[in-house]
């Protein structure tokens, strides 16, 4: 009676795993070598810090949805530029943790990227990403974005609301507005040797070199300080690129009228025929001379 106990108990044995005296030592030494291994990781797929930066106006009843959705894992910090709001926004922003930073008076919205992009440079941010915190597009993609520009794939990377026309109209865009942005998009394509879906997207990210060479500074403080962006990174010879980005068009989500639309495209206009100029040795403009090289001697000369 004996003999079956006998032989469950040598298959209890056997099932019990043995570890050989020269494999510990081996796992032992690869355990040692993890920091190492895990630093040439680092350095062959850097990852850097990622900021993202929201340009805020009374964005009160907007900014939890757009935080909700915006991928943890992927952001290091949020800075929040209030725009001279006179709601909750900054009280709203604090209270989820995020940096803030408030202009006493309202300085446009040129001026509100120019504090953001400055702030998340002085925060050592290597990436940056632009987004709108009225709900606008969605913040999901934010990660795809960054791994854009983290695989070297991309120095500039759009969010591109119109990857079909009816998509773009059943999401809420108006008729007059999409019929503006292909208009505009078309020329900005082929002046600037191009093929992007939407130049005239608010969902944006940047490698940390972008915004350390274009002198943003310079820029507009309206909403022609995005065409102004874009035709500078395309003169500096940065990679652009868009992705499709779910948009969504409701009361809260901020948007510019009819005529402040009419008078951006004329802007945008001015802009390539700006960048043409500069290309061309006509007539130099100090939004083309880049803040890391002083090889523009001749051309701040020849401005002045």
């Amino acid at each position: 009676m004996q003999a079956p106990q006998a032989i469950a108990d040598s298959e209890i044995n056997t099932s019990v795993p043995v570890m050989a005296p020269d494999s510990v030592e081996i796992m032992s030494q690869f355990q040692s070598m993890e920091p190492m291994l895990a630093e040439i990781e680092r350095s062959c797929f850097p990852q850097g810090k990622t900021i993202v930066v929201m340009p805020a106006y009374n964005a009160a009843s907007t900014l939890e949805k757009t935080l909700a959705d915006l991928p943890a894992e992927v952001v290091d910090e949020i800075i929040l530029v209030d725009d001279g709001s006179t709601d909750g926004t900054v009280a709203l922003a604090l209270q989820h943790g995020l940096t803030v930073v408030k202009h006493k008076e309202n300085r446009g919205y040129g001026g509100n990227q120019k504090t953001c992009y400055q702030y998340a440079l002085d925060h050592g941010a290597e990436y940056v990403v632009m987004l709108h915190p009225d709900y606008q597009y969605d913040s999901r993609v934010v990660g795809i974005a960054i791994q854009l520009l983290r695989l070297g794939i991309c120095d500039v990377v759009l969010g591109s609301r119109i990857r079909t026309r009816q998509e773009a109209l059943a999401g809420g865009m108006p008729a007059w507005k999409y019929l503006a942005n292909r208009l505009l998009t078309i020329t900005e394509n082929i002046a600037l040797g191009q093929n992007l879906g939407d130049f005239h997207s608010g969902f944006r990210a940047y490698r940390r070199e972008v915004l350390e060479t274009i002198p943003y500074e310079h820029n507009s403080n309206d909403f022609v300080f995005d065409s102004q962006l874009l035709a500078q990174a395309v003169y500096f010879q940065f990679r652009v690129g868009d992705i499709p980005v779910p948009v969504r068009y409701f009361p809260e989500a901020s948007s510019i009228s009819f005529k402040r639309c009419v008078k951006y495209g004329m802007g945008t206009l001015a802009v390539l025929a700006r960048f043409w100029a500069q290309r061309l040795r006509i007539r130099p403009s100090k939004i083309f001379f880049s803040k890391k090289n002083d090889h523009d001697t001749e051309n701040r000369v020849q401005l002045q």
